[in-house]
């Protein structure tokens, strides 16, 4: 019997196309490794790890598979994911990146799907202008903690991010005054509060998106997606700024450049020029259809 048996629900040939599928996940952390533990199980077959930090003391209240030993010898994350994968899928092709995702772009440019878990605006902003270069399904995942009155909210969302849909800054994710305070403290995220669970719950909802882009148990209605999450409430639903802007333009990526053999994610153009609707539209039905048909292995020609 084979170890994935309870999930042979996800289609006859599931564990095939789990196997042959290779992502990238940026950022090992604690959004990350909860991610890689869950694909891992699922029986995704091939990882791209990229994250240049080591583990430390602060990072054991969220880093799954991380350990006080780990800590004591400064353990790259990127090798304590692997470990975490190996250890449920010895079979698993792996691998460590110990670099920023910036420096690792000839190894992720071959994933089949991105998941990013980083904690940097910049960071996401430039991930996902390079995955949508490239035809390449974006799952972007944060959580923050808010400080309201005399208490905090526990807050996060995940972004499926895909040509011709609303893009993280549409959805109000990337803020342009959310960049420039990072500008400010040097390009640093700051250490924002976290712990484990939201991590978990955003986790398991951006892996969710991501099985159902590449095993036929449940086809979505949109390929863009973006769920919000409420920690306080323990509820995830979906987003209300998405179904509004569902239907508009994306006026920040332009659809005109996807597939340009020349990007440079060091020269990104922050304000990409906006579409017209009709244009969006018609070069919408061109770029939607390559990257979840070559995730199920279906030719464009049907």
């Amino acid at each position: 019997m084979s170890w994935l048996e309870r999930q042979s629900f996800l289609g006859p040939d599931s564990e095939e196309r789990l196997n042959d599928v290779t992502v990238a996940i940026a950022g090992l952390g604690g959004g990350g490794s909860h991610t890689a533990q869950q694909l891992a199980h699922v029986g995704v077959g091939g990882f791209v790890l990229v994250d240049d930090d080591r583990i430390d003391n602060t990072n054991l209240n969220r880093l799954v598979g991380g350990t006080r030993q780990d800590v004591v010898d400064a353990w790259p994350k990127v090798d304590i994911a692997a470990r975490l994968i190996r250890a449920v899928n010895p079979d698993a092709r792996i691998r460590c990146v110990p670099r920023k995702w910036q420096e690792a772009v000839s190894e992720i440019i071959g994933a089949d799907a991105v998941f990013g878990c980083v904690d940097s605006v910049r960071a996401k902003d430039e991930l996902e202008a390079f995955c949508r270069r490239l035809l390449i399904p974006y799952i972007d995942q944060g959580m923050d903690v808010h400080e309201v009155g005399d208490g905090f909210l526990v807050a996060g969302q995940v972004v499926l991010s895909v040509p011709g849909a609303p893009c993280l800054r549409c959805l109000g994710v990337i803020t342009d005054e959310a960049l420039e305070e990072e500008a400010r403290n040097y390009g640093a995220a700051g250490g924002k509060p976290q712990v484990v669970w939201p991590n978990g719950v955003l986790a398991s909802t951006a892996v969710g998106l991501f099985m159902q882009t590449v095993t036929p148990w449940f086809t979505p209605e949109n390929l863009g997606e973006c769920f919000e999450y409420d920690g306080n409430l323990h509820t995830v639903q979906p987003s209300d700024r998405m179904r509004r802007s569902r239907d508009l333009p994306c006026p920040h990526r332009s659809t005109q450049d996807i597939g340009d053999p020349m990007f440079d994610v060091r020269r990104m153009v922050t304000k990409p020029p906006a579409l017209h609707r009709a244009e969006a539209t018609e070069v919408s039905r061109v770029v939607r259809r390559p990257w979840w048909r070559r995730l199920l292995g279906l030719s464009s020609s049907d």
